[in-house]
């Protein structure tokens, strides 16, 4: 999506679709046209000048602030867009001057409608009117002239057009033909733009030729649109392309379907994803009120001291390498922890209600309505929840420590023990109430001991239960010796059925998953090598891999594969 390039800009134009009454708009229309067919690009205005220009109007506002030309040109005609898109639809008949439709507009130019719509997305302004109370768009001369003053070079080329003979046709035909035999350049874009020059034509006008001969004959179609439901894997697959930065476009030329089908796509895993997520949040009567929202979202108490220390703060000599991280993260005082948990939960509470609002009546959201913009605010809002919810983690988790230095004695491996601490700190950090006044250490502490005092005596009893002398264990093994090639073929199969498996998760759960266990020939990877690769925290590593665990668990039980 195009943004603005001076905020300021951005703001006035919300200042004037919001307030600024429908005939006033329609003149600032007209003045900020004018300005924009006068703007020089290698030149610099001040902000007050252009504001003045369009509302005869000159702000106090951002006396210093100078724009360059080229950033005018494209934020004025964002503003232009925008005026003109929230301007009411009035009767043709109520307007000040004569009102030419999108087809009186074609034959007066000498182009097509298509040739309209395209300059429209260049500057041409039309504005909603009203003929025979049915809606279209309409243009005004005050608003037409000035682009058309501003692009006589377009406008003369584009009316010379004549309609393709034909001879014309066929020769477009039979060239394209010989691109697609040949195998070179077989994208029809390219292929448009070769004919386009050899013959003389704009590229468009070449490719709405082959695309029309593709639609009235579809068993002879040169360059076929797939048509049909995808699969998942598909599907899937476009996703992940999505998210790695590769454009719709290319997308849509490598399925060999339409921009619209790969947005629709998009959005529907899109919405599947935000439709998965575990949105629970602890609610609270503040979250109604518009006026706490700026408080609730400002920054933490304290946050400057907190930084501070944070920079300040040095690992003990005497601390294991495994848990030296702990201790870059200071401890959060009570109105910090209860300024972090009612912000975490607010985030996900307007996550939850925009989705409730995105929803259909049959409780599914529906990828052909959705807005992308909607789906971005949600995104962004269970992101930032996320992050404090990683933060309040890591700044207890040496209280997980604390707890399971007390028992450490009763079981044999502390490291599993901290572990299972540390999921027991991740529910509780989902389940605290910051309402009721508590310290969350308190809350903490007893779900982190009653997770212990349940995992421990289990432990203990497997241990007693299972375990014998060396001698009598070695003597009830059985032999599993077995020769070379049933070695490499069991290893095979186990592999193969891994791989299977890792296709079920994401990309980068599949990515940790590999580097953790070392499945690309490769030693394993600490989690902290892993997040120093991947940009992310050890512990969100350590997070994520717990995630695809349980997932691959769930998987094998459900498949009942052994891996």
């Amino acid at each position: 999506m195009v943004r603005y390039q001076q905020p300021a800009l951005e703001e006035f134009t919300d200042q004037q679709v919001r307030f600024a009454p429908p005939a006033r708009r329609l003149e600032h229309l007209r003045r900020a046209e004018t300005l924009l067919a006068e703007t020089d690009s290698n030149r610099e205005y001040p902000y007050q000048y252009v504001i003045y220009r369009i509302t005869d109007f000159r702000p106090d506002a951002y006396p210093d602030l100078l724009i360059r030309g080229q950033d005018l040109v494209g934020d004025l005609r964002l503003l232009i867009g925008a005026m003109a898109r929230s301007l009411p639809a009035m009767p043709v008949e109520t307007m000040a001057e004569p009102v030419l439709t999108l087809e009186e507009m074609s034959k007066k130019l000498n182009v097509t409608t298509k040739t309209i719509n395209r300059w429209r997305k260049k500057g041409l302004i039309g504005v909603p009117v009203l003929v025979n109370g049915r809606r279209h768009v309409g243009f005004l001369p005050s608003l037409v002239d000035p682009f058309l003053n501003a692009n006589k070079g377009r406008v003369e080329k584009s009316g010379q057009f004549t309609q393709l003979t034909e001879v014309e046709k066929d020769e477009i035909l039979r060239q394209a033909r010989r691109f697609v035999r040949l195998g070179a350049a077989v994208n029809l874009t390219e292929v448009s733009k070769r004919i386009g020059r050899r013959i003389g034509r704009a590229a468009e006008t070449v490719r709405y030729t082959i695309r029309n001969f593709d639609r009235a004959h579809p068993d002879q179609a040169l360059f076929p649109l797939l048509t049909g439901p995808m699969d998942p894997a598909t599907k899937q697959m476009i996703f992940s392309s999505f998210r790695r930065g590769i454009p719709v476009d290319t997308l849509a030329k490598r399925f060999s379907r339409t921009r619209s089908s790969m947005y629709r796509v998009i959005n529907e895993i899109r919405a599947q994803r935000l439709m998965d997520l575990p949105l629970d949040y602890i609610g609270n009567p503040s979250f109604d009120d518009s006026a706490m929202e700026p408080i609730i979202l400002a920054d933490m108490p304290g946050v400057e001291d907190f930084e501070d220390h944070r920079r300040q703060m040095r690992i003990p000599k005497d601390a294991p390498p495994e848990l030296a991280s702990l201790y870059e993260t200071p401890l959060l005082n009570k109105d910090q922890e209860q300024h972090l948990f009612r912000k975490m939960n607010f985030l996900k509470f307007k996550a939850s209600r925009l989705l409730e609002e995105m929803k259909t009546p049959t409780g599914r959201i529906d990828p052909h309505k959705v807005r992308r913009q909607d789906l971005d605010k949600v995104e962004e809002l269970v992101e930032q929840a996320n992050l404090i919810k990683d933060q309040l983690i890591n700044c207890n988790m040496r209280l997980v420590v604390s707890i399971a230095k007390r028992h450490g004695a009763a079981s044999e491996n502390f490291f599993e023990l901290l572990s299972d601490g540390n999921m027991s700190l991740i529910r509780a950090v989902e389940k605290f109430d910051y309402s009721r006044g508590n310290k969350f250490s308190t809350y903490a502490s007893w779900a982190i001991m009653k997770n212990f005092a349940r995992s421990i005596p289990e432990e203990k009893n497997r241990r007693e239960r299972y375990l014998t002398g060396a001698e009598e264990l070695f003597d009830a093994a059985p032999d599993n010796r077995t020769d070379e090639q049933e070695c490499l073929a069991s290893a095979e199969q186990a592999s193969h059925k891994v791989n299977r498996l890792l296709e079920y998760l994401d990309p980068r759960e599949r990515e940790i998953i590999r580097m953790r266990a070392g499945l690309d020939n490769e030693e394993g990877m600490t989690l902290e090598k892993i997040g120093e690769k991947l940009g992310i925290t050890k512990e969100r590593v350590r997070q994520l891999n717990v995630r695809a665990m349980k997932k691959l668990r769930s998987l094998v039980e459900v498949q009942r594969e052994e891996v």
